[in-house]
């Protein structure tokens, strides 16, 4: 345990200054890997439900599948804010590490599974190394990014979860269709192949070094020094000459942990604004994902009549667009800024919903022209979801930034996760589309609100130093 003491430190200054690079490359890939390996479970798993539920899978019904899906979700839950905590009090590195192993364990546990029980074991575990990646990867990548590109880099990771979509539709279709493997050992050797890539991301992440911001607040200011040293070798070989450190030293009280009473008294105290703005981006794009991408295959089954061999089909022009919308919009992020940024695309995606809802209900959309209108929502709405991270990673103190991520992703997964699939299971099995067009402008409005937040109360940080955004707890008042 360090004790406490005064430090100024210019690591902040010296990582934000620093131009792009292959460096900044080999950290992205190394960390944003596990939005695909997201992606790519999720949309395995959804795709292969028919198989699982055949002899020549699990022998599981409606409701076992459906059980097991919770069991997922209750451990991405559980592993968010668990994994959340301890990323802000053990460091980044060590977290990441350890989450990216027990996703990968519990995914081959999953492909070695002999019935309900084990599978939904590995199933929980699989979420809790999921949940716990999307707190210490999002606080990592922003700590590691400089500030004048942090908008830009952080909404393409987030982006790689569509990649992972579309591997996890093409898979699915090789398996269903017949001319690969047989169903028996197919979808075994999807779960198997998830883990395996799994652990070989791992072995790239052993490079990636620790946040240098969060090893000054723990009052090891060599270490950190060494790492910033490194990082800027590194970066000067392909880049030449480094730009002239400018920013102001930061004053800092270094410490060994956060207390809880600080931790919540900032989140319902002096960010109590920021706290409300957090949920209601996360709650907003959870909710609009999981009412409409994962569930038009049930929607095309029911009101369109599509074969389950064909339904991976139906999602990849969604997995498409959403990855394309980040990566063609993101610089943008950067450019105009944060504000103009979320409130357009969260408020662009809810009207466009909104219009699509009557659309669908009154019976004027085909299966081609609901395919194509919400694939041109997504290609908005996949850029104010992936925002919605980088918000919730950039307002909120360094001390507790993993622990912010995780809440609010917790509250998004509760919200999107299992309320969505249950409202719309419940609509899609009425038979009315135009109770489904009621889910679907549930989900509308509550983008609409998400986008009336952030012009209200949204935070500006575009281009800015993390600290000042939000400054350190620990920072000398």
């Amino acid at each position: 345990m360090s004790a406490e003491r005064s430090i100024l430190t210019d690591v902040p200054a010296r990582m934000d200054r620093l131009p792009w690079s292959r460096w900044h490359l080999r950290i992205i890939i190394a960390l944003g890997t596990s939005w695909l390996l997201d992606g790519l479970e999720v949309t395995l798993v959804g795709s292969l439900s028919g198989v699982l539920e055949s002899k020549n899978g699990l022998s599981l019904t409606d409701a076992q599948v459906t059980a097991a899906a919770s069991v997922y979700l209750v451990g991405a839950v559980l592993g968010a804010l668990l994994f959340g905590h301890l990323t802000d009090r053990w460091g980044r590195k060590k977290l990441f590490l350890i989450t990216l192993a027990t996703y990968s364990l519990a995914t081959i546990g999953s492909a070695l599974s002999g019935g309900l029980l084990s599978f939904a074991v590995c199933r929980f575990f699989t979420g809790l190394g999921i949940g716990g990646e999307y707190a210490a990867i999002n606080s990592a990548v922003d700590e590691l990014i400089p500030g004048k590109i942090r908008g830009t880099v952080d909404l393409a990771v987030n982006a790689t979860f569509w990649l992972g979509a579309m591997l996890g539709s093409g898979a699915a279709l090789f398996l269903l269709s017949g001319h690969g493997p047989s169903q028996e050992i197919g979808w075994r050797l999807a779960f198997g192949i998830g883990g395996t890539l799994g652990f070989g991301v791992l072995l790239l992440r052993l490079a990636v070094p620790e946040s240098p911001r969060w090893l000054m607040l723990r009052g090891r200011e060599q270490e950190a020094a060494r790492v910033v040293g490194a990082i800027e070798s590194a970066v000067s070989r392909h880049a030449g000459r480094l730009p002239a450190v400018t920013d102001p030293k930061l004053e800092l009280t270094t410490r060994d942990h956060t207390p809880w009473r600080e931790i919540f008294e900032n989140m319902t105290g002096e960010n109590r604004e920021r706290s409300v703005l957090g949920l209601m981006l996360m709650v907003g794009q959870a909710f609009f994902f999981n009412a409409v991408f994962f569930t038009f295959a049930l929607v095309a089954k029911q009101f369109f009549q599509v074969h389950n061999a064909q339904l991976p089909l139906q999602l990849l022009p969604f997995a498409i667009t959403s990855f394309l919308g980040p990566i063609a919009l993101g610089p943008l992020f950067d450019k105009i800024g944060r504000k103009t940024m979320i409130t357009v695309t969260y408020g662009v995606a809810g009207t466009l919903l909104a219009v699509l809802s009557w659309l669908f209900g009154w019976g004027a959309l085909g299966l081609p022209g609901l395919t194509i209108g919400f694939s041109i929502i997504f290609f908005v709405a996949s850029s104010a979801a992936s925002a919605a991270y980088l918000t919730v990673s950039e307002i909120f103190p360094l001390e507790i930034r993993a622990f912010a991520i995780a809440i609010f992703y917790a509250a998004g997964t509760l919200a999107g996760g299992v309320g969505a699939p249950l409202l719309f299971g419940a609509l899609i099995e009425s038979g009315s589309k135009r109770a489904v067009a009621l889910g679907y402008l549930v989900g509308a409005v509550l983008m609409l609100a998400g986008a009336i937040a952030e012009k209200l109360i949204g935070v500006e940080a575009a281009g800015k130093s993390l600290e000042s955004v939000s400054k350190p707890l620990q920072s000398a008042r």
